[in-house]
């Protein structure tokens, strides 16, 4: 049944706004695959969008700068993007930042530099449909003064095959900002980071949230992604249950405590809040082991507010200062749900996201049974089975055709997925190196049909 897909679902799929982030996770009693094959109306969004839908993907083309969103990436940045969808501009500010603002440094960051530069539409034919085309920016060069005061220019739309892209949704903004190239010498040799160039980072911002802490208290499972550049950026995924109270302080039953937060959170000037001393999870016996002097790290958290639900997304910042060889360079990136039941369909349908192999991707979610889909191509291309039940209300199992496990939460019509696996051909070659692996696969889609 995954891979019996129409193109017509393929398309339906297509017309929401691309989310993405990246991350992983570990799983437990997944359902099976072979989930037997749906019929009539229990197929859900089988089948074209209806003839004549005028249904909008996003705002006004007016209206869309009226919207500044507020999020995070998977670099372990924190971003405000505002996209003027008249002139065809874009204004983005990076908040917190782990990424050099030049190879072979690691310092200054990208942290409080904005640059403003032109958008472009996909060309006709790119993407399935003339609404989600309308609704798709991809960000060409921009320019502005960084913190140093030094000019920082990211690419432009030539001679970049895998560009920033931006689709603005109803309340959401997903997709990829400017990448970087990241390499460093080392001290000594001690601490060295290969080159590595990422095209785009992937990206979640929320059009409205919150700053009132009394939405946050209750109980959340997380699906966590951090990488680590001096340990040849090994990423390792987990998921955490997670209880906050009103002061933002974090408690977990698990023997490791809170993982997406550190001390209790304080709110900032720029509309979120911080956490010192949040958890490293990259094990520091690897090959080679992370350079780390201590945790000085800070976690970011932003309250979206979706459809009703809180969403938190907690930014992991690493920091590295070789003056004073103050040295934590973990950064990733957390999504939470609250931990209520989920029962087999509860969150059925069509999402569209992005993933972290740097590529666009959509869901069917039937059941027991769910299907990655390729938007460009139409074609399926990957199945997995789904576990309801698990101990955390809310968590739910998956195992991929290949028998490889993750787990799935959603939230707020949100959906995010992590499988300890290789998914959709992995990672994307431009935004690789020769030894970057493709596990684990994790993504976040917006529900687009039920």
């Amino acid at each position: 049944m995954a891979h019996a897909i129409t193109r017509g679902l393929a398309l339906a799929l297509a017309t929401a706004p691309l989310l993405i982030a990246c991350g992983g996770g570990k799983a437990g009693d997944p359902g099976a695959v072979n989930a037997p094959q749906c019929s009539g109306a229990s197929c859900g969004v089988q089948g074209p969008p209806a003839s004549g839908t005028s249904a909008s993907l996003c705002p006004a083309t007016a209206d869309i700068g009226k919207s500044t969103f507020l999020g995070g990436a998977g670099s372990g940045e924190v971003v405000q993007l505002n996209i003027n969808a008249t002139a065809m501009t874009y204004t983005l500010k990076w908040l917190a930042s782990p990424i050099p603002l030049a190879t072979g440094t690691v310092s200054p960051t990208r942290a409080g530099t904005q640059i403003t530069g032109a958008v472009i539409h996909p060309p006709t034919g790119a993407l399935p449909t003339a609404e989600q085309i309308r609704c798709a920016f991809i960000l060409g060069a921009g320019t502005g003064t960084a913190s140093d005061g030094s000019t920082y220019t990211t690419p432009d739309f030539v001679n970049n095959p895998n560009p920033p892209m931006i689709l603005v949704g109803q309340g959401v903004a997903g997709g990829g900002i400017p990448g970087a190239t990241v390499q460093y010498a080392g001290i000594l040799g001690i601490g060295a980071v290969n080159q590595r160039h990422f095209d785009f980072y992937p990206f979640l911002g929320f059009a409205s949230t919150t700053t009132d802490i009394t939405k946050l208290p209750g109980t959340y499972n997380g699906l966590l992604y951090h990488l680590s550049p001096t340990a040849n950026y090994e990423t390792v995924a987990t998921n955490s249950v997670e209880t906050f109270d009103a002061s933002g302080n974090c408690t977990s039953p698990s023997s490791s405590g809170c993982l997406s937060t550190g001390n209790a959170l304080t709110l900032n000037s720029n509309g979120y809040f911080d956490s010192s001393n949040p958890p490293q999870i990259v094990p520091s016996g690897g090959s080679p082991a992370p350079l780390r002097t201590g945790n000085f790290g800070t976690a970011h958290m932003i309250l979206g507010q979706v459809n009703g639900a809180t969403v938190p997304l907690v930014v992991r910042t690493g920091s590295v200062n070789t003056n004073t060889l103050q040295i934590d360079d973990e950064s990733g990136i957390a999504m939470l749900a609250a931990a209520t039941p989920l029962a087999s369909g509860g969150f059925d349908g069509g999402y569209v996201g992005a993933d972290s192999n740097f590529k666009y991707t959509a869901t069917l979610i039937q059941g027991a049974v769910g299907t990655f889909i390729n938007p460009s191509t139409s074609g399926a291309e990957s199945g997995f089975g789904l576990g309801y039940g698990l101990p955390s209300p809310g968590l739910v199992g998956v195992q991929d055709t290949n028998g490889k496990t993750g787990l799935a939460i959603a939230s707020g019509g949100l959906y995010a997925i992590v499988i300890q696996g290789a998914e959709n051909g992995g990672i994307t070659s431009t935004s690789a190196n020769s030894d970057t692996p493709s596990t684990p696969y994790f993504g976040i889609g917006a529900q687009i049909s039920k």
